[in-house]
C-alpha cells in the first residue's frame, strides 16, 4: 500500500471522498453510515470471503470487466441499452449498482431483503426485444444467472490478480458459494457454487455470447467516452486497463479489445497501480467498515 504521511492525509481524504462520491454518491457517506453501522444480523461478516472481495478496492477493475462481459449477452445488453439509462445517467446506474452490492454483502439482513425485493420488482417491468427481436424479460431466470456468472468471474478474478493477498483455492470455493446466496434470491437457477462450476458456467454461456453493436457501442463509451474531465482520465484509464486485463481472452477479442500477448502482464500490470491507488485513496474514509466490523 502506498505510504500514508501526515502532509498527504488530507489529500487522501479528499481523493476517497470524491471517488466514494462518485461511486456510490453525494450521500454515500449516509448510506455508508446505515450500511456498516446499523445494528443487526447479517449474512456476511468481514472474515467472509464474499466481504473481504466485495470491499477490496479491486471491484474497481472488477466491475469494469463485469460490465463488458454481461454486454456480451445480446439479450442482457438489449436490456441495459433500452432500459438502464447507462448514456443518460451512468454514474447514477453505477451508484444503484453499488449500492446494491454494499448493502446484500455487509448491510442487515433486513436491509439486503428488501434490496432485494425492489430490484425484483423493478425486474418485472424490464421486458422488450432485442434488435433482432427477440424477446428478453430482466426476470428470466437464464439472464439472471448469466449477469451473475460475469459478475462473480469478474470480481473473483479481479481480487485474485490485484489483491494484496489473494484468497487461497478453499477461499474462493467459498466465495462463489456465497455470492450465489444474493443470485438466487434474485431469481436465479443455473448458480454455481464453486470456482470449477462457475468456470463451466461461464464456457455453457459461450454459444449464447457475441459482441453486438450495442456490445461494443457500450465497450467504446465505458473505456473511451466516460463522462469525466480530461484530468481524472488517466486514473479512470489505469482502473479500465486493469478491467480489461481480466476478460477472457476469447471475450477481449469478441469485443475488439485484442491484447498482444507480450502486453497482457504490463495491462496487469497497470491495472495493479490504479487499483493501489484507489485501496490507497478510499483507506481514507474507511472508518463506516471499521464500524461495521466491530459490530460483528
Amino acid at each position: 500500500m502506498l505510504p500514508v504521511t501526515d502532509l498527504s492525509r488530507r489529500a487522501q481524504q479528499r481523493l476517497g471522498a470524491a471517488l466514494r462520491a462518485r461511486v456510490a454518491g453525494d450521500d454515500a457517506a449516509q448510506r455508508a453510515a446505515v450500511i456498516w453501522g446499523k445494528p443487526g444480523e447479517r449474512w456476511f461478516t468481514p472474515q467472509d470471503p464474499v466481504w473481504r472481495v466485495h470491499a477490496d478496492a479491486s471491484m474497481f477493475p472488477g466491475g469494469v470487466a463485469a460490465l463488458l462481459l454481461q454486454s456480451l449477452h445480446p439479450l442482457a445488453m438489449a436490456g441495459v441499452a433500452g432500459h438502464s439509462g447507462y448514456r443518460a445517467d451512468p454514474w447514477g446506474r453505477l451508484q444503484r449498482t453499488s449500492h446494491f452490492l454494499a448493502t446484500t454483502t455487509f448491510g442487515t439482513i433486513e436491509d439486503a431483503e428488501q434490496t432485494i425485493a425492489r430490484v425484483r420488482s423493478i425486474h418485472e417491468r424490464v421486458r422488450g426485444r432485442d434488435e433482432r427481436g427477440r424477446p428478453y424479460r430482466a426476470r428470466d431466470p437464464d439472464l439472471l444467472s448469466w449477469v451473475h456468472v460475469a459478475e462473480a468471474y469478474s470480481f473473483l478474478t479481479a481480487y485474485q490478480r490485484f489483491a494484496v493477498e489473494p484468497l487461497t483455492a478453499a477461499e474462493a470455493d467459498t466465495y462463489v458459494e456465497q455470492a450465489a446466496v444474493v443470485a438466487r434470491l434474485l431469481g436465479a437457477t443455473k448458480v454455481p457454487t464453486t470456482v470449477a462450476g462457475l468456470e463451466r458456467a461461464l464456457t455453457a454461456y459461450r454459444p449464447d455470447l457475441e459482441a453486438t453493436d450495442a456490445a461494443r457501442d457500450a465497450a467504446r463509451f465505458l473505456l473511451l467516452q466516460p463522462p469525466l474531465p480530461l484530468v481524472a482520465r488517466p486514473g479512470y484509464g489505469l482502473i479500465t486497463t486493469g478491467g480489461v486485463a481480466v476478460l477472457p481472452e476469447w471475450a477481449r477479442d469478441s469485443l475488439g479489445l485484442q491484447m498482444a500477448r507480450p502486453l497482457a502482464p504490463v495491462a496487469t500490470g497497470i491495472g495493479r497501480f490504479g487499483t493501489r491507488a484507489v485501496r490507497w485513496a478510499m483507506s481514507g474514509v474507511a472508518q463506516e467498515r471499521q464500524l461495521a466490523a466491530d459490530l460483528s
